[in-house]
């Protein structure tokens, strides 16, 4: 037997050196070798070889993601990258378990990815990849949960070996030219799929059959639940069923607001003021705590949940300097009910050391697996910004969400905007309201760099969503949740899909936000609550949007500010181009509304007061007046 155990033995000693040499490569020259395959790397400079790519979780080159010294991920976003990406090169990392490379400028056919069977999700989307996707291309990769395509040119049959993978639970493929009939995913942890755009024919498979039926949109061949039956004729019929579908949402959402209203009136015995919008009347406070009475009920039913479910109730905090406390201190905490809407109910909890908290109680999350949820709130809690309300901690099972955060005393713009001033909240001057919009503008460009994967990084921005502080600095609120929100509520819950975009073809982009915020910057400046964060689905035909371009077109300018604002000649002017920006923000048409870069660099020009004369004249004069178009016309369009 030796004769032949020796040539064995040393074959798999070779091997097993060769092993060991890959591994001990240096991923500072793995990466550099990966860097030299890509165009237009500008934005890599601070990958050399001075430095390691990685100091323990800190990552010391732009785009490289660190877990105890070593590269776990990539995310290359928005840098204006093309070429080749070298998967023979990249595959020498072992810790790789996640990349993106979305917004960029690649090209060409699909990346071999299976060659990086441990990759945990994969972003290629919004570039300019083509032609097919062999039906293996996914092959081997057991580990992956969340691959995003998107709006990129790849065409024929959606890959079957997509369809096999047992961990996958988020696909998008919308926006491409795929084409033939949706293969049956088999796996039943898919939680998330996106095949808006293409040209897909035939019936949905009954795994998909409660997706949401925006999911399957812009496919005019399709047919099956959640859209209409294939004995019927789609392109006849799909109107009706939307229609059908508005109205019985309409109703719904009529009989929820009697039944509150109903009920609020047998509490407090008193009729209901109609001055201010829902989201910002009076605080009340909480009958025996709301808060501990609920939480009391929901941890019953959590006994009987399934075994091995963490039913521990502890709270999971995001920041290192945050006072620590446990749920039983917000359960014996006084509570205040802050608000109660679609998304969930607010409270105001006074702990024992006199510290204020929030917690908010979300609805329509339940869809959302633990491992996918806290790693989403973790990536929120890593923000820091001037202008974002931090988040504090979280508090996960799978009936309920709570997030905390701390409390703002000034309250938000909406009740300062629209509350009553008898409250003891003055409307803002001017100069307060420029100062609120150029903070809400940074806050929303922070979002955007730090969570470039998201396609709306805010998703539900509107004036009550902005608190604001003891020096009216503005603090966004409740961004960032659209990938933990149910997709089948979120059309009814969040501002982003009641935007022109959604109204007409199911889609939001990136420029979503943008059309928030213009809403935003109207309604800062007329002082008049929009109609469109009412609406449950659908935007209304006669939003501020229409309002405003009526009252523009007409020179009727006197009408559009707020008075308590303190119009005056020298601020007429800047209080204009304010407005022209909202409108160009507000622009119905995504192709010509301007991206939020753009917006924010005028915002940047705008003063408290204006020297020149002749601008708001030139405005204002009768045949001189622009509409909406025509002032966003003044911009340079480009998609973001």
């Amino acid at each position: 037997m030796a004769p032949y155990n020796l040539p064995q033995s040393l074959v798999l000693i070779a091997l097993l050196l060769q092993v060991t040499a890959s591994y001990s490569k240096p991923e500072s020259e793995i990466l550099l070798g990966f860097k030299a395959s890509l165009a237009n790397n500008g934005a890599l400079l601070s990958w050399n070889s001075s430095t390691t790519p990685c100091s323990g979780d800190k990552e010391n080159w732009v785009g490289v993601l660190c877990d105890n010294g070593n590269v776990w991920g990539l995310k290359l976003e928005n840098m204006g990258l093309s070429g080749v990406i070298d998967v023979e090169v990249i595959k020498e990392l072992p810790g790789l378990r996640t990349i993106s490379l979305m917004n960029n400028n690649f090209d060409g056919s699909f990346p071999s990815l299976k060659k990086l069977g441990a990759l945990k999700s994969v972003y290629l989307s919004n570039n300019k990849f083509s032609g097919k996707i062999e039906s293996n291309a996914f092959d081997g990769m057991q580990s992956l949960k969340k691959i995003h395509l998107a709006n990129n040119q790849f065409k024929g049959l959606i890959p079957l070996s997509l369809t096999i993978l047992p961990k996958l639970i988020e696909v998008s493929l919308a926006g491409n030219h795929f084409n033939g009939e949706i293969p049956d995913f088999k796996i039943g942890i898919l939680k998330s799929i996106n095949v808006s755009n293409n040209e897909l024919e035939g019936q949905i498979p009954q795994s998909l059959s409660k997706m949401s039926m925006y999911s399957f949109s812009g496919n005019g061949n399709l047919c099956g639940a959640p859209l209409t039956s294939c004995s019927s004729s789609t392109s006849k019929k799909l109107p009706v069923v939307m229609i059908a579908m508005l109205a019985v949402s309409v109703l719904a959402a009529l009989a929820a607001i009697l039944a509150v209203i109903l009920l609020l009136r047998r509490r407090h015995h008193t009729p209901l003021s109609v001055e201010a919008p829902p989201t910002v009347r009076g605080h009340k406070k909480a009958d025996s705590a709301d808060l501990d009475r609920e939480e009391q009920g929901s941890s019953v039913h959590s006994t009987t949940s399934k075994k091995g479910e963490n039913n521990s109730g502890k709270l999971t905090f995001l920041r290192d300097a945050a006072e620590r406390f446990d749920l039983g201190d917000l359960l014996k905490a006084s509570a205040e009910v802050l608000g109660s809407g679609y998304f969930g109910s607010s409270y105001k909890a006074a702990l024992m050391t006199g510290k204020m908290m929030v917690v908010k109680r979300f609805r329509h999350m339940n869809n959302v697996g633990r491992e996918e949820f806290q790693e989403h709130m973790r990536r929120l809690g890593r923000l820091g910004h001037t202008n974002l309300l931090p988040l504090v901690a979280f508090y996960y099972r799978k009936e309920e969400k709570l997030l905390v955060s701390e409390y703002v005393n000034n309250v938000s713009l909406a009740v300062h905007l629209h509350g009553n001033r008898s409250r003891g909240h003055p409307s803002p001057d001017w100069p307060t309201r420029l100062k609120i919009i150029k903070g809400v503008a940074k806050g929303l460009q922070y979002l955007y760099n730090e969570l470039p994967s998201l396609i709306i990084p805010h998703g539900h921005l509107k004036s009550s969503n902005v608190l604001l502080n003891e020096s009216f600095e503005p603090l966004l609120t409740d961004y960032g949740l659209v990938p933990v929100v149910n997709q089948e509520h979120a059309q009814e819950v969040m501002v982003a899909y009641k935007s022109p975009e959604h109204k007409q073809n199911g889609r939001v982009t990136k420029k979503t936000d943008v059309w928030s915020f213009g809403i935003l910057i109207m309604e800062t400046l007329t002082g008049k609550f929009p109609a469109n964060y009412l609406q449950q689905g659908k935007g209304s035909d006669t939003d501020l949007v229409t309002w405003v371009n009526s009252m523009v077109r007409e020179g009727s300018m006197g009408e559009v500010f707020d008075k308590d604002m303190g119009v005056t000649k020298n601020s007429e002017g800047e209080m204009m181009k304010l407005l022209k920006i909202g409108m160009a923000c507000a622009e119905v048409d995504v192709e010509k509304r301007c991206d939020l870069k753009e917006a924010i660099e005028k915002i940047e020009e705008v003063k408290e007061r204006d020297n020149d004369e002749e601008f708001y004249s030139s405005y204002t004069s009768e045949g001189d007046v622009k509409s909406s178009r025509g002032l966003s016309d003044d911009f340079s369009y480009s998609l973001s």
